[in-house]
């Protein structure tokens, strides 16, 4: 295990510090799970305040070691990387409320009539989420459909001026420039300014959702560059799409308006104060991501079961109803603004960023004997997403590996834009397939070598944006493509789409993926139809859906969510059953051989992502082996400067520590009293809440729950906070501030059991006790996440802080 290393992560910025440049503060390791953590095992440690237990992890202070003699602190030209390592710079979030003292006296005093204004403020935030997802939604559809418009009449008309005249090489020359251009100012902002906007954001914000802070995630800069990032990607002319990052914009605009203020402005509204903790911001979040699943494809039901599948991992009804609320506000929002853009303010027909058209029944019903073609179309969709996935992976640990500077990444984003468009210039070049002008839906018909009258139908697909090249496949008549046209395009995107999905760009890989689909299901209906002599139900429109859902459902592997939005986005629930079985088939089919592709990238950037199970073969392993150890403890009345030493100590950096009752004439320890949190002890600290001794009577100001939430969610780091010698000796109660209720578990309970509960409960810390009810161990997200089911049986990652 000598090749850990330090490697790119999402933050994009391979260092130790935080969001803030402050060494590991708001991103500090759990407890007891770090590096440090053997070290610490064996180092003196002052006797005033207690560790407990012994060490139960994955040593790996000699690969520390060793690594810092090894790397040269220049940046290497090669980062070596290892899938078996879980990183110890992810945090947890703290789904469970702290039920101290504070918390308990303020919901006492919380009426029914608070309450409910508690709500309305609630039901008001999903609406103003939901109005301003779509509104951004509107933006960039407004702002693509324009800047495309332009770049594409600029080139047709540099084509259609030189295939009289020759030299056609300049018209390529010219699409390559502009397309290398756009995209460079697209990759520069997200390289340079915010790494984590790169990507359409849905792994980032699975993570988020199941309990993981990831930096930088949910900030106002993000969604900027997000925005302005997916704009440029789908201008340039890349194989993506722009509704996948809207699920991450949306998730951005929730954490923003639920919390009543911008740390990126610096402004603080003074409102939504209540919900100023992980419990109520994550529940806005995945009404943001709700909003932003209904806004791209026009389908609020598979929003919220978006959030279901994907996302939330803690579900009640009335959050259900106001997910849903929030969905449709802002598919109607979307539908409003670009009725009244289009022109027909009375007409909503755009429900989505993609609209796929109506698909009528009468036309494009489907009979029982069709099933076993559609679950043959899902076995094709499943092994095409596998190879997809299969390539995208090592193309990802090569970009790890080597690709990790930002001017290399600018470089590559740059070439792949280029190529893209080379690519495309010479099928529409090389192609001969050429169909009638009239009665066609094109936008830019290029005629090149066509005779008058006609246009290059190679161009429908390639000379445009995806959006709408996906709609021509599910709509345009019969004999609009040639079979010889529509295979060249599915290998030459497979293969662009791939390579594209990666790059330091904000874009999504929803449309690609229907696109490729949509293409080879149209191939596939062309064939039926030649092979069955032209019978009416072989109407390749009805197969390019079918191949659209089989593709997306092998990369992506959702399936319920997924049928739904198909579904809402055909505007037809007929196909709901072929479209269940064809997704259904792709996954079984795609999860034989690999992960789906947002499962993949979180396990590429070593998140400790807890899946809804333990690993079937668990039930072998008890608390006791997979606790971290040794835990440091504070005794309920302690001294200032023992607290410091232990929030300053580096090696360590845990996040929460177990409160115990002892006496401060023995080394002997008595139970378990509270939790209390290094955010809740830098809070004290920073307040000065203690006295100078122990049996004085508390006479400091009163501290509120408004002096944490103010601090929230970037405290202090311990650095700035000063004590002088003199406060250093005086001592800190510690028992209205803790939490005297943690949840425990005896140290022979089984690793299910264990990851049930912290699983269910949305836990950041859970205390092991032995039978006296004394602090034995502690277990975190990394102890669970570590034990995952591989191609051997039960494996247990390493940790490392990577």
């Amino acid at each position: 295990m000598a090749n850990v290393a330090k490697k790119v992560s999402w933050s994009g910025r391979d260092r130790d510090d935080d969001e803030d440049g402050r060494a590991g503060e708001t991103t500090p390791l759990l407890n007891g799970t770090g590096p440090g953590a053997a070290g610490s095992a064996r180092q003196l440690t002052p006797s005033s305040f207690l560790r407990i237990g012994q060490l139960s992890n994955v040593d790996l202070n000699e690969d520390i070691h060793e690594l810092e003699t090894e790397l040269p602190r220049q940046r290497p030209n090669e980062i070596p990387h290892n899938e078996k390592l879980l990183s110890l710079k992810y945090e947890s979030l703290d789904y469970d409320n702290s039920e101290n003292q504070l918390f308990l006296e303020e919901e006492r005093r919380i009426n029914h009539a608070a309450f409910r204004t508690v709500e309305i403020k609630r039901w008001v935030i999903c609406a103003m989420i939901g109005i301003l997802t779509g509104l951004v939604a509107c933006f960039i559809d407004i702002v693509v459909e324009n800047l495309a418009g332009l770049k594409y009449r600029v080139v047709k008309d540099n084509i259609d001026k030189f295939t009289a005249k020759g030299g056609l090489s300049f018209s390529l020359l010219l699409w390559a420039t502009l397309n290398a251009s756009v995209v460079m100012v697209g990759s520069v902002i997200v390289a340079f300014i915010e790494p984590v906007a790169a990507g359409s954001g849905i792994p980032q914000i699975k993570c988020y959702l199941n309990g993981v802070k990831i930096p930088h995630v949910v900030r106002l800069k993000t969604l900027v560059i997000k925005v302005c990032g997916v704009i440029l990607s789908v201008v340039g002319g890349l194989a993506v799409g722009k509704e996948g990052p809207m699920i991450h914009s949306g998730s951005v605009i929730a954490a923003g308006i639920s919390q009543g203020r911008s740390t990126s402005l610096k402004r603080d509204f003074k409102i939504f104060e209540y919900f100023r903790r992980d419990t109520e911001k994550r529940d806005f979040v995945s009404a943001g991501a709700a909003a932003g699943v209904s806004a791209a494809f026009g389908a609020p039901v598979g929003g919220v079961l978006f959030s279901l599948e994907e996302g939330a991992s803690f579900w009640n009804q009335f959050l259900t109803w106001r997910i849903f609320f929030a969905s449709m506000i802002s598919t109607f929002t979307l539908n409003s603004v670009l009725s009244v853009y289009h022109g027909n303010a009375w007409d909503l027909s755009s429900p989505g960023l993609i609209n796929f058209g109506r698909f009528d029944s009468e036309k494009m019903g489907y009979t029982i004997q069709e099933i076993p073609i559609f679950i043959f179309m899902g076995v094709v969709g499943g092994i095409l997403g596998a190879l997809f996935n299969a390539l995208n992976y090592w193309l990802t640990m090569f970009r790890i590996r080597y690709i990790h500077r930002p001017c290399l990444q600018v470089v590559e984003a740059m070439l792949v834009a280029a190529v893209t468009a080379t690519v495309g210039f010479v099928m529409i070049y090389c192609s001969r397939d050429c169909q009638p002008i009239q009665g066609s839906s094109v936008a830019y018909p290029l005629q090149l070598f066509c005779a008058d009258g006609e246009y290059n139908s190679m161009a429908t697909a390639f000379f445009n944006t995806p959006e709408k090249s996906v709609v021509n496949l599910f709509h345009d008549p019969p004999g609009s493509y040639n079979p010889m046209t529509l295979g060249m395009f599915t290998l030459m995107y497979f293969f662009l789409a791939c390579w594209t999905y990666g790059l330091t760009v904000s874009a999504g890989v929803f449309i690609p993926s229907l696109l490729i689909g949509a293409a080879w299901g149209r191939l596939f209906g062309i064939s039926l139809s030649y092979l069955t002599k032209g019978s009416i139900w072989a109407d390749p429109g009805k197969y390019a859906l079918m191949g659209a859902a089989a593709q997306l459902g092998g990369i992506v592997r959702m399936t319920l969510s997924l049928t739904v939005i198909m579904m809402e986005a055909t505007g037809n629930v007929t196909y709901g059953f072929p479209i269940m079985l064809v997704l259904m088939t792709a996954k079984i089919v795609g999860d034989y051989f690999v992960e789906g592709l947002y499962d993949m990238h979180i396990q590429l950037q070593s998140v400790p992502f807890l899946h809804w199970e333990a690993p079937v073969t668990s039930h072998s392993l008890t608390a006791r082996e997979v606790m971290s150890t040794p835990v440091t403890c504070l005794r309920r009345i302690e001294r200032v400067g023992t607290v410091v030493d232990i929030l300053s100590d580096t090696s360590s950096n845990h996040n929460g520590f177990p409160v115990v009752e002892s006496n401060p004439d023995t080394t002997q320890v008595a139970g378990l009293r509270g939790l209390i949190l290094r955010s809740q002890l830098i809070v004290l600290l920073k307040h000065k809440v203690f006295v100078e001794r122990a049996n004085l009577s508390l006479v400091q100001r009163r501290l509120k729950l408004k002096d944490f939430r103010d601090a929230y969610p970037r405290f202090p780091p311990i650095q700035s906070i000063h004590v002088s010698q003199d406060e250093r000796e005086c001592m800190i109660d510690l028992s209205e501030f803790m939490n005297p209720s943690p949840y425990t578990v005896p140290q022979e309970a089984s690793l299910p059991r264990v990851f049930k509960l912290f699983r269910a409960l949305g836990l950041r810390h859970l205390v092991v006790v032995d039978n006296r009810n004394e602090v034995v161990g502690m277990v975190t997200r990394k102890d669970l996440a570590r034990y995952r089911l591989g191609k051997e049986g039960l494996e247990e990652l390493s940790l490392a802080q990577t």
